[in-house]
């Protein structure tokens, strides 16, 4: 693997980019709306079956109403954590070599050996990098030429050969 070195800015543009590649592949590809479902079961069976203070059923009402804003929205809040964050709109440096892929910025240093990651999933805009410990990384196509993501698609692929 040749040594690549760039940097891009951790800005609204690429986390939205991040979400929307990685959210088909991702354990919440499909909303669970199972819990706001019995959330509101329960709470219905509580106003009327029971003669108790109607409390509990305006919690549990409540609660199913927030699960179900939680779930519309969940692209917006997601990426407006991100942006809370201290990384938000700072440069992000990006490395690979033989060793695999590290970022850093001012905050946070992470590293993904070559080794650690179980597959390489490509997507139209770009990559997502799946460890054996179950977690993700995206990083966009548009940080690479096309000769760079082949050599991360093909390192991946001689690892599982070597496995």
């Amino acid at each position: 693997m040749d040594n690549f070195d760039t940097q891009f800015t951790m800005s609204r543009d690429y986390l939205a980019e991040c979400f929307d590649q990685t959210l088909p592949h991702g354990k919440n590809a499909k909303p669970n709306y199972l819990f706001p479902g019995l959330l509101i079961a329960t709470a219905a069976g509580l106003l009327l079956f029971t003669e108790e203070p109607k409390v509990a059923a305006s919690i549990l009402g409540a609660l199913a109403v927030l699960e179900l804003i939680h779930i519309r929205y969940r692209r917006a809040w997601w990426i407006t954590r991100q942006m809370w964050g201290r990384s938000a709109g700072r440069e992000v440096n990006l490395s690979i070599d033989e060793n695999g892929i590290r970022t850093q910025n001012p905050f946070t240093q992470t590293s993904l050996r070559w080794a650690d990651i179980d597959r390489v999933i490509e997507t139209d805009l770009g990559l997502i990098l799946v460890a054996k410990s179950g977690g993700q990384q995206y990083l966009s196509k548009s940080l690479f030429s096309a000769e760079v993501v082949r050599q991360i698609v093909a390192n991946n692929t001689t690892n599982d050969a070597v496995s």
